[in-house]
């Protein structure tokens, strides 16, 4: 199986406070990696490293086997990640439409192409409110527009921060079956959230960060069936 993106020894640093400490994971093609961790524990960290926001100060990753850890962050868009940035960030003063088409970039060897239609067909609701301003939206509708705009960037590899996030229950049972769905058509996709049973029921792989550094690497059902590690580094029962 290829590895859709992997981090090697991966050190970064906010000015001197040292804040990943050689960080090594894999997210296998067409799977569901989850990093998860307490806050603080360098996910967020870790996600800007990889889409290029921090890059790092030692180490190396590579999407799809090619080296990405010294682009801009444009560049690395460019090359296949895409990316649903915890807190939405959607543009508020743009129409939902708008949202969605400034954000488009084809890719050549994407075997269903991600374009508007498809992204209002998985969200119908979107499509009853493309000519809305996007700031008028609900929270749900929000996050639901972040990750259409992340999908018409035809990722390769696609990032999720904290996509529950602040959602009612109703909205994050809909977030997880769309994960679901991205997972079954083959989108390699990279998880950090807090909502521990979401995340052991969508992924294949889990990493736990503690501190800044690999606490645990292995399958979602060793996490699921070991309860003392989920107490000791998750702090959920």
């Amino acid at each position: 199986m290829s590895e859709a993106l992997a981090l090697s020894g991966v050190d970064a640093l906010y000015g001197e406070s040292h804040v990943l400490h050689e960080v090594s994971f894999t997210l296998s093609a067409g799977k569901v990696l989850a990093l998860l961790g307490r806050n603080g524990a360098g996910k967020t960290t870790c996600m800007s490293a990889i889409i290029g926001f921090l890059p790092p100060r030692r180490g190396e990753i590579r999407l799809f086997g090619e080296p990405v850890s010294r682009l801009v962050p444009e560049a690395i868009a460019r090359k296949g990640v895409g990316f649903v940035p915890q807190g939405r960030r959607i543009f508020p003063t743009l129409t939902v439409r708008e949202n969605l088409i400034v954000s488009g970039r084809s890719r050549a060897g994407a075997p269903v192409p991600w374009n508007l239609e498809r992204v209002v067909a998985l969200f119908p609701r979107l499509k009853e409110r493309l000519q809305q301003v996007a700031g008028s939206l609900s929270g749900g509708e929000q996050q639901m527009l972040a990750i259409g705009r992340a999908l018409m960037g035809n990722p390769r590899v696609l990032l999720m921060d904290e996509p529950s996030e602040g959602l009612a229950p109703l909205i994050v049972a809909e977030v997880g079956r769309t994960i679901a769905r991205l997972k079954q058509e083959g989108q390699s996709i990279l998880l950090v959230e807090q909502n521990i049973k979401l995340a052991l029921d969508l992924a294949d792989e889990v990493v736990i960060l503690n501190t800044g550094r690999v606490a645990f690497s292995g399958s979602a059902g060793e996490v699921r069936s070991d309860q003392v590690l989920i107490t000791q580094h998750l702090g959920v029962f």
